[in-house]
């Protein structure tokens, strides 16, 4: 079960205990929230190392009250030697998911905290970065246990991983997942965030840090380079915004997926579903996924292109009419999982922050540079090596992200931050847990804790596969069978491959309620 916790003085929700608290505890400080999320990130970067970290990208919506949220991009793009005639050489069909080749991408995810924390400043924020860091540095330093998440993904992926450069002498111990509650030290992460601290977050492009990281790099011969380090900055977007019946909605654009998210919501706040956990209400949902994924697909190499028109009024009034409310309709793009970790932080004041952070599978390459004790992710994964591919692999280009935080303001005073784990899924995993809440009046604990359903392709299945929580009213499942819904229940009441996610509402009077997901180690924390 999700409890709903409730709160006066702002709070931090993450998919782990020691975020959430850490972040909890720099706005009991005095600190405010994006200066929390930087200490949340810090701390889940140490203990979740499997599902996030130094060496992966970020995704950050900032809204200050009154005023329009800011966005930043803090996602690399592929190294210099990332070209497909070196992968085709290497006898590549395709770019691979795990090892060195893997490890294509600069790593953007510290060049957020650097500019978040550049707004924080602006804002009033005072913290030192010692200060912010100093509850991750701790945890490198004197071990954190080894959490069940940590250990089901180390069991479940030791095969493919034990062989790539660093893994094994980082994180099995004789050659083995080490049991949960074991203590996972990171000596070398450690030193990189207390040095991160005290030279500042931009020594992992420019400086020692990228030094270290250059030359590990180099010496596994992974594509990224010194030279691709210096130049990389995160940058501020503007969001993308979609207007609902009682709400706007905010998300980040491409290279992101926060156009399809935007779109589902959109598409089913104009179905006019009135009763939760109906046919109507999973149908609903699902046909406009469909709908939704098609056109991010369609979109998704327009990572500088305008795609606000896909959200105007006119767009998804004349579009919802395409959506048959008694029968399934096709469904054939391929989805994705992946891991990453989404948390949110709303201080006192009113300023609410919706962040993502992720190497996108699990570990992602697997790499681990020896020197700074840094995972790096594999999201380059993404790229084709088809020359005429919308998302064709060039060095300087970077790859389509599932990466997505959303944002809400409700007309009523209302500011809802929600967001998930899930890969290709998070849109749809997204949208059940804001109609539940904002639709269905369930609580923010009761949204999490309610069972849920993914999409997925099948080939010999040409409307999707609908996995579904096995937990479900038995009518419900029936009425989808019959509409042409391909069904599978899974025997696990929680499926944590559907998603890590978490609610955090801070309401017009004030008041804070937030939840994490059961399915996570999360919390949400009351300042």
């Amino acid at each position: 079960m999700s409890e709903t916790v409730v709160g006066e003085r702002g709070m931090v929700v993450a998919p782990h205990r020691a975020a959430a608290e850490a972040g909890a505890e720099i706005l009991r400080a005095g600190g405010n929230a994006i200066e929390a999320m930087i200490g949340a990130a810090a701390t889940i970067a140490v203990v979740y190392p499997h599902l996030n970290g130094l060496g992966g990208d970020a995704f950050w919506l900032i809204a200050e009250p009154g005023r329009p949220p800011r966005a930043i991009d803090a996602s690399g793009a592929a190294g210099s030697f990332a070209t497909r005639e070196r992968y085709e050489k290497k006898g590549y069909h395709r770019v691979p998911k795990r090892g060195v080749d893997a490890a294509l991408t600069v790593a953007g995810a510290v060049s957020g905290w650097g500019l978040a924390a550049g707004i924080a400043g602006a804002l009033g924020g005072r913290f030192p970065r010692v200060d912010l860091l100093s509850d991750a540095i701790s945890r490198a330093r004197d071990g954190t246990p080894t959490s069940p998440s940590l250990y089901r993904a180390t069991g479940q992926y030791l095969a493919e991983l034990a062989p790539v450069p660093g893994f094994a002498s980082h994180f099995l111990a004789a050659g083995k997942a080490p049991p949960q509650g074991t203590l996972l030290k990171q000596p070398p992460l450690a030193d990189t965030l207390d040095h991160l601290a005290r030279a500042g977050f931009d020594d992992f492009y420019k400086g020692d840090v990228a030094s270290e990281i250059s030359a590990d790099l180099e010496a596994v011969r992974a594509p990224v380079t010194r030279e691709d380090l210096r130049k990389h900055e995160a940058r501020l977007m503007k969001p993308l915004v979609v207007e609902l019946t009682d709400a706007t909605i905010f998300n980040t654009p491409p290279p992101t997926q926060g156009l399809a998210s935007l779109v589902l919501l959109g598409l089913f706040d104009r179905l006019g579903v009135k009763r939760g956990e109906s046919f109507e209400h999973i149908h609903g949902l699902l046909e406009a996924a469909k709908y939704a994924y098609a056109l991010r697909n369609a979109e998704a190499a327009n990572a500088d292109g305008d795609v606000s028109e896909f959200l105007e009024r006119s767009w998804l009034d004349a579009r919802v009419q395409a959506i048959d409310m008694r029968h399934a309709g096709l469904f054939s793009l391929a989805t994705e999982p992946g891991d990453t970790v989404w948390l949110g932080a709303i201080d006192q004041r009113g300023l609410a922050v919706s962040f993502i952070q992720s190497l996108f599978y699990s570990f992602g390459s697997g790499v681990v540079l020896p020197r700074t004790g840094i995972v790096w992710q594999n999201r380059g994964f993404s790229f084709s090596l088809d020359p005429k591919a919308d998302n064709a692999l060039e060095p300087g280009k970077k790859p389509f992200h599932t990466l997505n935080p959303p944002l809400a303001r409700f007309r009523d005073g209302r500011t809802l931050c929600y967001g998930t784990s899930g890969g290709d899924w998070q849109p749809l995993v997204q949208a059940e847990v804001f109609t539940r809440y904002a639709r269905f009046g369930m609580t923010p604990g009761d949204a999490l804790d309610a069972p849920r359903f993914i999409l997925s392709t099948k080939p010999d299945r040409p409307r999707g596969e609908v996995t579904m929580e096995g937990r479900f009213d038995p009518d419900v499942i029936r009425a989808l069978a019959n509409a042409g819904h391909d069904i599978r229940v899974a025997v696990e009441p929680y499926v944590h491959s559907m998603g890590h996610a978490g609610v955090l509402v801070r309401r017009a009077d004030g008041r804070f309620l937030g939840a994490a997901d059961p399915r996570s180690d999360g919390a949400a924390i009351s300042a």
